[in-house]
């Protein structure tokens, strides 16, 4: 059973983590950042109030972070992916607001397609000169729907 919570200080570990082995996984991503940086920039997010994680049996298994209508970060751990992990993410996220924007890689197909099947649009394209990573780029938005 998935849970979804506020994130806590003692996360930042579980939370650097999650986001040190999407780099380490994805072939096309570079490492900018150290591992450390990784939990220090979680540590931050946490301090903040904007992250939120998904747990299954006390550990942190995914998580997300929402600066107003920025969704700044999605993550789900490799061995938990497909699992609806992150759908429930971003269903919360989007329950506390009415839109919804967000960057993506290009070289991210996976993010694209699970962005679009949960109803985002594509904004713009870059050639990712404005991302610290240098890497084309995709903004994609969300927007509740009025009845």
């Amino acid at each position: 059973m998935t849970t979804l919570r506020l994130a806590r200080d003692l996360d930042a570990g579980a939370v650097g983590a999650i986001l040190s082995e999407f780099v380490d996984t994805s072939d096309w991503m570079p490492r900018i950042h150290t591992r450390a940086e990784d939990i220090a920039h979680a540590a931050r997010m946490i301090d903040l109030g904007r992250v939120h994680v998904a747990e299954e049996d006390g550990a942190v298994v995914g998580f997300c972070a929402r600066n107003g209508e920025d969704l700044d970060a999605l993550y789900v751990a490799a061995k938990n992916r497909g699992q609806g992990i992150g759908k429930a993410l971003l269903k919360h996220e989007k329950a506390a607001v009415d839109q919804l924007e967000l960057w993506t890689f290009q070289a991210n197909e996976a993010a694209q397609r699970f962005y679009l099947r949960h109803g985002f649009i594509e904004v713009q394209r870059t050639d990712g000169s404005g991302n610290d990573e240098r890497l084309p780029d995709i903004q994609y938005e969300w927007r509740r729907e009025t009845v």
